[in-house]
C-alpha cells in the first residue's frame, strides 16, 4: 500500500473539549513550516521514486513524530500537559510503514522534575496510546505481523521506543516487563549520562556495562524487546554488542570518524555491531551529522554519513534514525540543552573546530522530509534493491530476529 495512505483527518485528542478538557496550544505547520529543499530529480527518476515507496516498506527507525506548539515559550508548559499531538498529517505525507516514536526524549516532565521517572515515562505511553486508540491510521507496533498489516492497508505502525529505562529500573528489573506488556518494544540502555546499568556518551569515564546492565540486557533478549545504544559510551556499547543475544540498534546516530561528536559513533563500534547483525540508523537531528566536508547541516552531510557508514561495513547493516519532529527542533535544543547534553554532544570543549549554526536541517527537516532520502538515493546511483534495504528490509530483517 505504501503510500496510499488511508487517513481520514483525525487529528490528536479531537475526542475531548480544548478548553474544557485540556488546554490548547497553536501548534507548529506539520507540512511547510519551513522551505526545506526537495531533491530535484527528472520526471523519470521522481517517477521512479513514488513505485519504490510505494512498493517499499519503509521504517524510520527513530523519529518523534509529535508536533510542538508554534511559539517555544509555550513547550515547557506544553509537556508538562502530557497531552503531546501525534503529527498524523505529516506522517501522511512521510511515507513512512513504520516509525520508532521516541516519545519525550528525556524531557517528559509531567509527573517528576526527572524526565526518566517511572511516572513521567507510563504517563508518556499512557497519553499515546490513549490518542491511537481513538483513530485507526496508526496502530500499535507489537510484532513484524503489524508492520506488514501497516504497509498492506495504508496505515503507520508505531513501535514504542524509550531512549532509555525509566530511573530505577535497574533496581527492579521487572519493571522491564511491565514496559514489554505496556507495548514498548525497543529500549536504550542509558541516555548520555550514565546510569545503574552503563556509563553514557556524555561521561568523562566510561566504565562499561555493569552486572545490572548484564542483567537487564538477558532481560531484554528474552523478552524480545530491541536494544539501542544510541547514547550509551563506547565501552559500554561494545559491552553491549558482546553480550546481546540477538542483533542490537544505534537507532541514531552517524560516524564519528567524519565528526569528532561523542554524539556520534567510533569504526569499531559500527564495526563490532555489523559484525554481530546489527544496525545503525543515520540521524539527521540539528547540528549532529555534521562533516568536515559539509559543515552546515543538511542532507548532504547526513549522506555523507551514510555513504562512509555503508562502505564501510555494507549496504544491509545501515539505516535511518532520522530523529526529527514538528516543529522548531534548533530553538527545542537550545531550551533542553541541560537536558540533552547536547552542547557536549555536539561541539567538545577539547575540539576547536567551527561550525555554522542553522535554522533547520534542509531537506530532512521533519518527518515528513523522509522521501527525500529515497530521493537523494535515486540521484546518486543506488538500485531498488539496495534503496529497499536501507529504508526498511535491513531494520525488518532485526526484527524478525528480535522480537517475540
Amino acid at each position: 500500500m505504501g503510500g496510499r495512505k488511508r487517513y481520514t483527518g483525525y487529528k490528536s485528542f479531537q475526542y475531548l473539549e480544548p478548553g474544557v478538557d485540556y488546554k490548547e496550544y497553536k501548534l507548529a505547520k506539520e507540512l511547510g513550516r519551513v522551505e526545506s529543499t526537495k531533491i530535484e530529480l527528472s520526471k523519470v527518476e521522481e517517477e521512479r521514486v513514488q513505485e519504490i515507496l510505494e512498493k517499499s516498506i519503509v521504517i524510520s527507525l527513530h523519529d518523534h513524530p509529535e508536533v510542538f506548539p508554534e511559539n517555544v515559550g509555550d513547550v515547557i508548559e506544553y509537556i508538562r500537559s502530557g497531552r503531546i499531538a501525534l503529527g498524523y498529517e505529516g506522517l501522511v505525507a512521510s511515507y513512512l510503514d513504520a516509525v520508532f516514536d521516541g516519545l519525550e526524549n528525556g524531557t517528559g516532565i509531567m509527573r517528576s522534575p526527572d524526565p526518566w521517572d517511572w511516572d513521567n515515562i507510563i504517563y508518556q505511553i499512557g497519553y499515546r496510546l490513549s490518542d491511537i486508540a481513538m483513530q485507526d491510521f496508526v496502530i500499535k507496533a507489537q510484532r513484524v505481523d503489524d508492520i506488514l498489516r501497516a504497509f498492506n492497508e495504508g496505515k503507520v505502525a508505531l513501535v514504542l521506543h524509550l531512549e532509555a529505562p525509566p530511573t530505577g529500573t535497574g533496581y527492579d528489573i521487572d519493571r522491564v516487563d511491565v514496559l514489554h506488556g505496556l507495548g514498548v518494544r525497543c529500549m536504550g540502555i542509558v541516555y548520555s549520562h550514565g546510569n545503574e546499568l552503563a556509563s553514557g556518551l556524555a561521561d568523562r569515564n566510561d566504565g562499561g556495562l555493569t552486572d545490572l546492565g548484564y542483567e537487564v540486557v538477558r532481560r531484554m533478549n528474552k523478552l524480545g524487546m530491541a536494544i539501542d545504544i544510541s547514547h550509551a559510551g563506547d565501552r559500554s556499547s561494545l559491552d553491549v554488542i558482546e553480550a546481546s543475544k540477538d542483533p542490537v540498534f544505534i537507532t541514531h546516530a552517524g560516524a564519528r570518524a567524519l565528526w569528532p561528536s561523542p554524539r556520534l559513533k567510533p569504526d569499531e563500534v559500527i564495526q563490532a555491531l555489523a559484525e554481530r547483525g546489527g544496525v545503525i540508523g543515520i540521524e539527521a537531528a540539528p547540528h549532529t551529522t555534521i562533516t568536515y566536508k559539509n559543515r552546515r547541516h543538511s542532507i548532504e552531510s547526513v549522506m555523507e554519513h551514510f555513504q562512509y557508514i555503508e562502505k564501510l561495513v555494507g549496504i544491509d547493516y545501515v539505516a535511518f534514525g532520522p530523529d526529527t519532529l514538528f516543529g522548531d527542533h534548533v530553538a527545542l535544543h537550545k531550551l533542553f540543552a541541560k537536558e540533552l547534553a547536547i552542547r557536549k554532544a555536539q561541539k567538545p570543549k577539547e575540539m576547536e573546530l567551527e561550525f555554522p549554526e542553522v535554522e533547520y536541517v534542509d531537506g530532512l527537516e521533519n518527518p515528513a522530509d523522509f522521501p527525500n532520502i529515497v530521493r537523494w538515493l535515486v540521484k546518486h546511483g543506488y538500485s531498488d534493491n539496495e534503496i529497499k534495504k536501507v529504508i526498511g528490509e535491513n531494520v525488518l530483517r532485526v526484527l524478525r530476529r528480535v522480537w517475540r
